[in-house]
């Protein structure tokens, strides 16, 4: 009797590598969707919006503290920088999508992300704003209204706020955040 020896196949058979490689697909287009990266980006673009909003609307606070008066709105970047209350205007943040950016005295002028406007006469102060991105600010609000990051130096305070259109100075106290 001849004594033959089996040999065993320690592989995977095509089938098998097949389904792994399917149950690996379906895995990594869930993750995707969850995940969402334009999304993330929008966020983390508006995160700078945020800062820089913020950021801007200290230095019109502290312009005003020393001169007595707010920027000029035709030349509201260029005064905060010549009075030293930046050092240099923060760069524009592009919008990506369907958003289009605010139009009252926008800076930079390519791309126009962040806008002023100003209301000494009634003693509502200045504002500064910019349009959120994300959907998470902008599912805030409700058709038409967007969703703006704002300062204003009547509030002096920044936060998010809604509205059908560019914002214009207030009173203190008279606006309702929704953050």
């Amino acid at each position: 009797m001849v004594n033959r020896l089996r040999k065993k196949n320690f592989g995977f058979t095509l089938i098998e590598l097949l389904i792994v490689m399917a149950v690996l697909g379906v895995l990594a287009t869930v993750a995707l969707v969850i995940i969402n990266p334009t999304e993330r980006q929008a966020e983390a673009r508006d995160t700078g919006r945020i800062s820089s909003v913020v950021q801007i609307g200290r230095a019109i606070s502290a312009y005003y503290t020393s001169k007595g008066e707010y920027p000029a709105e035709g030349t509201w970047a260029i005064d905060l920088v010549d009075g030293n209350e930046l050092s240099t205007f923060p760069a524009g943040i592009e919008y990506s999508g369907s958003i289009t950016p605010c139009v009252t005295f926008p800076q930079p002028a390519d791309p126009n992300t962040f806008c002023y406007e100003e209301d000494q006469l009634s003693g509502n102060g200045a504002i500064v704003f910019s349009k959120a991105e994300s959907l998470r600010y902008r599912n805030k609000c409700t058709a038409p209204e967007e969703a703006y990051f704002v300062f204003s130096t009547a509030d002096a305070r920044g936060g998010t706020i809604c509205s059908s259109g560019d914002p214009s100075a207030w009173a203190s106290g008279t606006m309702s955040y929704v953050d």
